[in-house]
């Protein structure tokens, strides 16, 4: 065995690819998407952050936690932007910034 130990190697992965180019462009290809997803979710955190101070505002002036007239304009924004799956990511961020607090 190599000076590294299992435990120390680093992991291969299986880009399905037949050829060492391709490979290599999967294997960059796939940092790329794991950088945006670490960005992407860091964005969502801090969605849900926002939510939470609208809601505490709104509820501390006597309003309602949800305002359903907001989200529906949300959902349209995302359908419209993305299709029929951009109405259900916009549902699942609603999902995670409502009742936070």
């Amino acid at each position: 065995m190599s000076p590294q130990t299992a435990a120390t190697a680093p992991a291969a992965t299986d880009t399905g690819a037949r050829t060492p180019e391709a490979d290599g462009i999967i294997t960059d290809a796939r940092r790329r998407i794991d950088d945006l997803d670490g960005r992407i979710i860091g964005l969502v955190q801090e969605r849900m952050a926002v939510s939470a101070v609208i809601q505490r505002e709104r509820i501390t002036s006597g309003g309602r936690r949800v305002n359903l007239t907001r989200e529906m304009e949300i959902l349209a924004h995302y359908r419209d932007q993305l299709g029929k799956p951009g109405t259900a990511l916009a549902m699942t961020l609603l999902e995670l910034s409502r009742g936070q607090i």
